[in-house]
């Protein structure tokens, strides 16, 4: 069985991360959504709530499953035999920054890294931007998934 790992903050979940995730069911027959924490950054959502998020989102798909995680995410997929990164690409600098750790990643484990690009109508949609608009009362529920709310 293929099965992957896209980790991630989703902080919060967007419509962007929904993209990139029922498209990489057509190649592997498990995925897990690793929820985790970047120690750089500052969250808007505390990470429960984000496991939630992305829960509600996928609450009708066996194929996915949720877990959130702490530490190396190639620690994470070898402790769930799971062979595959899953990353999503919107521009340039995300395929030098997800090309350089997928590297690593490869360097360390036998772990590797499959890049979707999002779909063009979703290229500019990120969590930060979400977040933007959260914060200055936008109109943010265009770019998550239905049912989310804050």
């Amino acid at each position: 069985m293929k099965k992957a790992v896209f980790p991630g903050s989703f902080d919060p979940i967007t419509i962007g991360h929904v993209d990139i995730i029922t498209r990489s069911m057509n190649v592997f027959e498990e995925i897990i959504i690793a929820v985790g924490d970047n120690k750089n950054k500052r969250y808007m959502f505390p990470k429960e709530k984000r496991v939630e998020f992305v829960k509600q989102t996928f609450v009708n798909f066996d194929t996915i499953k949720i877990e959130s995680y702490d530490g190396l995410t190639v620690d994470f997929c070898k402790k769930n035999n799971t062979d595959f990164l899953i990353r999503g690409i919107r521009n340039l600098a995300d395929f030098e920054f997800e090309k350089s750790i997928a590297l690593t990643n490869r360097e360390m484990t036998d772990v590797d890294t499959v890049f979707f690009l999002t779909s063009p109508e979703k290229s500019f949609i990120s969590s930060s931007i979400v977040r933007d608009l959260i914060r200055n009362n936008g109109d943010y529920k265009l770019f998550i998934p239905e049912g989310i709310t804050f």
